[in-house]
């Protein structure tokens, strides 16, 4: 693929004025103590207290925006295992366009209650035996949906970018960048905005480590398939980066680091402990590789993507019971 059909940070501007008064401008939290321990100054960007709990909102708000008054009437369809389903079905509900989410049966409760409070229709499919983008494709042809895929879209990837945006806005440029990596939507447009903003800065994605399809594509430069990884990060069961994503992390990401279940209970205990934040698995993938990373970090301006914080309280607190 070539950069030509790339999408740019220009893009992610524009995507930003889209975005302006409708999705939050998320705070940038610090921890006085997590940076003692860390010998480091530490900035979280709170995407957990986005609009439906996750970053998400920006790409699908974004993406919809941008419809024509005859895909709007058609609506739209797509497969999530819940945060970019919550966010479709919220943008929808706000641009009133009719929309379709493919989920699969083991998605949190608390996803798929909250996609279809905001009004979008829930067709559930095995994610284990069951392919939900031929899922998607039939849909689009019997009723002529548009399809708006969780990440490998040029509108998605800058309305993710916009996150970014606003963290090196706000803090200035960072020495290392760290975000959750699952289909690759978040990391490659924070590649974006980083390159155009804090060019110097190390940026790193981070997959859960049994899911580790992006950090054996990055190293081999092709796009690695596996089967759908067993995790408590549900939003990075991803199987493989898309062709724009690849691209973008292939060009501009300095590596691809991976943390284990264990780990992302750790962090999940010290954000709700610490810093009285609810965040899911998913959301503290950057936490756990930077804390992992933390005696090379000492002296540094660290930026950490905090995704989402979308899950089911009854699981959360058995997760930080153990």
């Amino acid at each position: 693929m070539t950069t030509p059909l790339l999408p740019t940070y220009d893009d992610v501007q524009a995507a930003a004025k889209r975005l302006e008064g409708v999705a939050h401008h998320t705070p940038v939290m610090t921890s006085r103590t997590l940076n003692e321990l860390w010998g480091a100054e530490v900035f979280f960007k709170c995407e957990n207290l986005q609009r439906m709990g996750a970053f998400k909102f920006r790409g699908a708000f974004n993406a919809l925006s941008k419809f024509s008054p005859e895909q709007r009437k058609a609506g739209v369809v797509t497969f999530s295992s819940g945060n970019h389903a919550q966010a479709i079905a919220l943008s929808a509900r706000i641009l009133d366009i009719p929309a379709t989410i493919i989920m699969p049966h083991d998605a949190p409760e608390a996803k798929a209650n909250a996609t279809e409070g905001y009004g979008g229709k829930v067709i559930r499919y095995d994610r284990y035996s069951e392919d939900r983008e031929q899922i998607g494709r039939d849909l689009v042809e019997r009723y002529g949906y548009t399809m708006i895929p969780p990440f490998d879209h040029p509108d998605v990837i800058t309305g993710q970018g916009t996150a970014a945006k606003e963290l090196f806005e706000e803090v200035g440029e960072l020495d290392a960048l760290f975000s959750p990596l699952g289909g690759g939507g978040l990391l490659s447009g924070t590649a974006l905005s980083t390159r155009a903003l804090s060019p110097n800065c190390a940026l790193y994605g981070v997959e859960p480590e049994a899911g580790n399809d992006g950090q054996q594509s990055f190293e081999q430069g092709k796009i690695v398939h596996i089967p759908t990884p067993k995790t408590i990060a549900d939003g990075a069961q991803t199987q493989a980066l898309g062709q724009l994503t690849f691209a973008i992390i292939q060009r501009d990401v300095n590596a691809i680091l991976t943390a284990t279940d264990a780990q992302l209970v750790e962090c999940m205990r010290f954000m709700a402990q610490r810093m009285k934040l609810v965040v899911e698995p998913t959301g503290c993938l950057g936490f756990a590789a930077a804390s992992h990373m933390k005696e090379q970090l000492r002296g540094k301006r660290v930026g950490i993507v905090l995704s989402g914080g979308n899950v089911d309280i009854p699981h959360f607190c058995r997760l930080l019971g153990q």
